[in-house]
């Protein structure tokens, strides 16, 4: 079981939902959950969550780099790369790391075997358990300019191989909840990627329906991922996201009022059940909501190849 909590917009109450889901799973029947921070420029679940780091790893991605003993200078490998991360001037062949995308394509068709790719190494993985929960993220390197190879590979670190579709989710399943960065560009598209719900957290207010429409058309327009919301700070703004969600068919499966007692408890790096238990089971019911939606669309799409 894989659950994306993402939001359009930042600073909506995502990590406030994915940290304190998962700890009110935790010490259940079923395996320890896990979260995963994918916001790899801001990692910021590990503040609340307190882990005991024991895994680290560099990551990076393969960039190439020019054997000049062997290069003419044709201009082969500018003329294939779709990222202008190489070009080649007079006798002089420059390599812009920050634009490569490690897509191999100048190694393959230099036609002079001058190129090979090394390691640019991005920033690191992490992983670790927290107060009954696995937890494992991604940090970017300052000045480092792409997230997504970081998320691809936290994900390919920690992520199980995928079970057949046929198969029920099952609460006696281990879930992995992704914590993903703002906003709907590439890192959030990586993130959502393979997930079996993407949990939206929003606010009532014309800024989060903006940004709400957005993580619609990204996880439900683009990737086919069934989707649901959790109305954060309910009570302020006004009623936009109800008539949005109404309109297009998104269950709103929890409300979370404007209270001063969870700004308080995030400020001080406190989950929201450590402040207000009574929060752990509301959490569950939303757990089991989510699985009820997956199994039911599971079973739609079993009977449909049928």
């Amino acid at each position: 079981m894989i659950l994306a909590v993402a939001s359009g917009k930042g600073g909506t109450g995502k990590t406030t939902v994915a940290v304190s889901l998962a700890l009110s799973l935790a010490g259940g029947e079923g395996p320890a959950p896990m979260v995963v921070d994918c916001d790899v420029e801001e990692p910021n679940a590990a503040l609340f969550l307190r882990p005991e780091i024991l895994e680290r790893e560099e990551v990076g991605q393969l960039i190439p780099e020019i054997d000049a003993a062997k290069c003419n200078y044709c201009g082969e490998c500018a003329r294939v790369c779709q990222y202008n991360a190489i070009a080649v001037v007079a006798e002089r062949v420059l390599v812009f790391p920050e634009l490569c995308h490690g897509c191999g394509s100048c190694t393959l068709n230099c036609p002079q075997g001058a190129i090979r790719e090394v390691l640019n190494v991005m920033g690191v993985m992490e992983r670790g358990v927290a107060s009954g929960i696995d937890f494992a993220q991604g940090r970017l390197n300052v000045g480092e300019p792409m997230a997504v190879p970081i998320i691809r590979a936290l994900k390919r670190w920690v992520l199980p191989p995928r079970p057949p579709k046929s198969e029920k989710a099952s609460t006696q399943d281990r879930v992995h909840i992704l914590d993903a960065p703002p906003g709907n560009a590439c890192p959030v598209v990586e993130t959502m990627r393979g997930a079996d719900f993407v949990l939206l957290v929003t606010e009532p207010t014309p800024f989060g329906l903006h940004d709400l429409r957005l993580a619609v058309d990204v996880a439900r327009g683009e990737l086919g991922l069934p989707v649901g919301v959790v109305i954060n700070r309910d009570g302020i703004g006004d009623q936009g996201v109800e008539a949005f969600c109404k309109a297009e068919e998104i269950p709103i499966l929890m409300r979370i009022p404007l209270d001063r007692r969870i700004a308080e408890a995030y400020s001080e790096g406190l989950p929201l059940i450590e402040v207000l238990p009574s929060w752990r089971e509301k959490l569950r019911v939303l757990y089991g909501q989510i699985l009820e939606i997956v199994e039911q669309r599971v079973q739609r799409e079993v009977g449909e190849g049928a």
